[in-house]
């Protein structure tokens, strides 16, 4: 576990974020919910949001780009009921899924590698 934990592995996160982006967004084509308007146009914004950070923490790290991603992650995670697609069960488990895998690895990311002191106990 401590291997993972040093700086250096934090780019494989971004990383995961960028392919559950770009999963998102094409999400609506693949799996066949491109005809039903919300469910598709948060899948492709929500996706794009989270791949554009994913990109923009790949270039040069900063600890908002994190917690916007755990916003992203968390509203993708409830969109499907805030939004009314939830009966759709394709549309809300992958928003479900991915918005979980997001907001544990941007939450992750806040805990491990943000700034904080190490204890000393």
């Amino acid at each position: 576990m401590e291997k993972w934990l040093k700086t250096e592995n934090r780019p494989v996160i971004d990383v995961v974020n960028l392919i559950a982006g770009i999963a998102l967004v094409l999400s609506p084509w693949y799996l066949g919910f491109a005809a039903e308007a919300h469910a598709a146009w948060n899948a492709w914004i929500a996706g794009a949001v989270i791949a554009l950070i994913a990109v923009g923490a790949l270039v040069a790290f900063h600890s908002y780009e994190e917690w916007a991603n755990l916003v992203a992650g968390l509203w993708t995670l409830i969109s499907p009921w805030a939004l009314g697609f939830s009966t759709l069960a394709t549309a809300m488990w992958l928003h479900v899924i991915m918005g979980l895998i997001v907001a544990a690895l941007a939450a992750g990311s806040l805990w491990f590698f943000g700034d904080r002191p190490l204890s000393t106990a």
